[in-house]
């Protein structure tokens, strides 16, 4: 593949998913990381991609589409909902890793009075308790993307790879039978450190995750122990999660 084409289908990709790893876009155009570094070198002097450590990033986003106020404002009842739910699940005192998932964060809106230790990579979240008393938040490294309101990249996936935690509360693009799944390899990768270094995986999926299929499979269910979920969660889902015997909470 010649330069030119590795750098119009990197352009077009981050058109579609608005950052990328390096290691993302090497497998993509089929090249190694020092010529997609010069691509990318290339692509930043026509202003249309900004380089980060550990990939790339689009300049001028095409849509509010992964925004985290606009995808907070879908199924906010619900998120609500589930956000009691799953913070009934935590007990006084326990050290929490919260996603940066927008139910991830009703969650962690509902857990001061249990005074836990909570370590996130959510920028929403450090700026919810940023001046709370009873509640310690360490927040991980990475590069800022404020429109989604996360810390990505190889500091990030460090940071959750060295604690230990009780509970890791999740979310994710979709779940099906095969497992959870979540759109960006980025993002994948920082969860998946994330459920390593907890004891305890809750996963947090209002009723449209459902039978939706993502771009990248995070886990299996075997690796997931609770699933809180609302009450307009697909029967069939139910019965199915019931019988792989993952227990499944369904918030009023």
């Amino acid at each position: 593949m010649q330069a030119e084409e590795r750098q119009a289908r990197i352009e077009a990709y981050l058109h579609q998913r608005e950052f990328a790893s390096l290691d993302e876009l090497s497998e993509l155009v089929d090249a190694s990381a020092s010529s997609v570094r010069r691509d990318l070198g290339i692509l930043e002097t026509k202003g249309t991609v900004k380089r980060t450590h550990g990939g790339a990033r689009l300049t001028t986003p095409r849509t509010d589409e992964f925004a985290f106020s606009a995808r907070d404002s879908h199924q906010l009842p619900e998120k609500e909902a589930i956000g009691r739910a799953c913070a009934a699940q935590i007990e006084p005192n326990q050290s929490v890793i919260v996603d940066a998932g927008t139910t991830a964060y009703h969650v962690a809106r509902q857990l001061e009075p249990k005074t836990p230790q909570i370590i996130t990579n959510s920028l929403p979240v450090a700026n919810h308790y940023n001046a709370a008393t009873q509640v310690e938040v360490l927040v991980s490294g990475g590069v800022i993307y404020p429109r989604l309101g996360v810390l990505v990249g190889p500091h990030a996936v460090e940071t959750f790879s060295k604690v230990r935690v009780d509970v890791a509360i999740m979310s994710a693009g979709g779940i099906t039978l095969d497992g959870i799944m979540n759109s960006h390899a980025l993002l994948v990768d920082i969860q998946r450190a994330m459920i390593r270094a907890a004891q305890r995986v809750i996963f947090c999926l209002d009723h449209t995750k459902f039978g939706r299929q993502s771009v990248s499979l995070l886990c299996s269910l075997s690796e997931v122990d609770l699933i809180v979920t609302d009450r307009h969660v697909p029967s069939e889902f139910a019965s199915a999660l019931d019988a792989s015997e993952i227990k499944l909470i369904v918030a009023s």
